[in-house]
């Protein structure tokens, strides 16, 4: 089964943009640039949306609704063109990894990441595909908030960047429902 809906998770406004929490809101800004995509605020959808290229049925969507009600924009896209939850990646930022690592995973726990637990929840399932961009931890849980919040440092940024561009290049193979190819190169160390 292959891959009909890319979720860049995130947070909307000038803000948050520079913020490590937008990780899935770069990488998937990256890929609509990439491919001549051109995504636009969609009400019915709640996120900005857009088709990856006119001639695929293949959904892109950042929703607009805040991280922690990232599921009522996913299950909205999701429903209408009824795609199906193994169907569906969504792009995040990953705390438990450090900065220039990306890992790909179906289904599995929320993690305390609230954007995954409020999509599983409007899913009816957690059994969706993720793309983990490493953003690295603070190393106190009570600075949790406060760090995805905040923009990475200089290096921490060149590392997000780089594992976004490694993992843009798997897109091919998530397309075609080749997920053992993509794990392998982007869990491959070179």
């Amino acid at each position: 089964m292959s891959i009909k809906l890319l979720v860049g998770l995130g947070n909307p406004g000038d803000k948050y943009e520079a913020t490590r929490h937008n990780a899935g809101f770069w990488w998937l800004d990256q890929l609509a640039a990439s491919s001549n995509s051109k995504p636009a605020l969609d009400t019915k959808f709640f996120g900005i949306a857009g088709k990856l290229n006119p001639t695929a049925d293949i959904w892109l969507l950042k929703p607009t609704t805040f991280m922690n009600a990232s599921g009522k924009a996913v299950a909205a896209l999701a429903n209408y063109y009824k795609i199906l939850p193994e169907q569906i990646l969504v792009i995040h930022d990953e705390l438990d990894l450090p900065p220039d690592t990306v890992k790909l995973k179906k289904g599995g726990g929320h993690g305390g990441h609230n954007g995954l637990k409020d999509i599983a929840a409007a899913l009816g399932t957690p059994d969706f595909w993720r793309l983990r961009l490493g953003i690295g931890h603070p190393g106190d849980r009570n600075e949790v908030i406060n760090f995805v919040l905040k923009a990475p440092t200089k290096d921490e940024q060149t590392a997000i960047n780089h594992s976004i561009d490694k993992s843009i290049e798997v897109v091919p193979q998530l397309l075609k429902g080749d997920f053992e190819t993509a794990m392998l190169k982007l869990h491959t160390k070179k």
